[in-house]
């Protein structure tokens, strides 16, 4: 069983920042990539940004947010800074992985955790 636990969500100023993590833990033989979306109230679920073979970023956040990795402990963080009200949402961690050698590739996801943004 693959779980991934995100944190570091919460209530911050237009112009602030947040940093948020996730770690993946079960059974995992490798991971291809690990990412974050979002879905905003109301609205359907969006990519923000994913860390394989190379970093995507959805326009919206580029040069605002930043993704890392660190594959030693199946983390991937989310540094988000120059917050705005419109980047209020609840923000899902996202894994593709193999959990065993012999399987494919499937899709997790976290629980997800609130980032509300105030004016």
């Amino acid at each position: 069983q693959v779980q991934l636990v995100e944190s570091g969500g919460g209530l911050v100023q237009a112009g602030g920042s947040l940093r948020l993590s996730c770690a993946a833990s079960g059974s995992i033989f490798s991971i291809n990539t690990m990412g974050w979306y979002r879905q905003p109230p109301g609205k359907q679920r969006e990519l923000v940004a994913t860390s394989g073979g190379s970093t995507n970023y959805a326009e919206s956040v580029k040069g605002r947010f930043t993704i890392s990795r660190d594959n030693a402990r199946n983390t991937v963080y989310l540094q988000m800074n120059s917050l705005k009200p419109e980047d209020t949402a609840v923000y899902y961690c996202n894994a593709v992985l193999q959990p065993t050698g012999s399987m494919p590739l499937y899709n997790y996801w976290g629980q997800g955790t609130q980032v509300t943004v105030s004016s």
